[in-house]
């Protein structure tokens, strides 16, 4: 189920994308970001509709997916 990333307190969607950023462990090239940064990028990424947020029911978790990732 999608959750949309508006329903969250701006502290709650701070806290998910943080914990999303530091265990994705996606290799971002030659330059490394800052946790800011990538903080940044998925921020924009959900307020762009580019990521959802996804509540899981079997898992009773919240993950952050690409829309292309939710339709496969």
């Amino acid at each position: 189920m999608i959750i949309p990333w508006q329903d969250l307190t701006p502290e709650a969607l701070e806290n998910l994308i943080e914990s999303f950023v530091l265990r994705e462990g996606t290799d971002y090239g030659e330059q490394e970001r800052s946790l800011e940064r990538k903080v940044e990028d998925v921020r924009r990424q959900l307020k762009s509709g580019e990521a959802v947020l996804v509540w899981s029911e079997l898992h009773e978790t919240v993950n952050i997916m690409s829309r292309g990732q939710l339709r496969e």
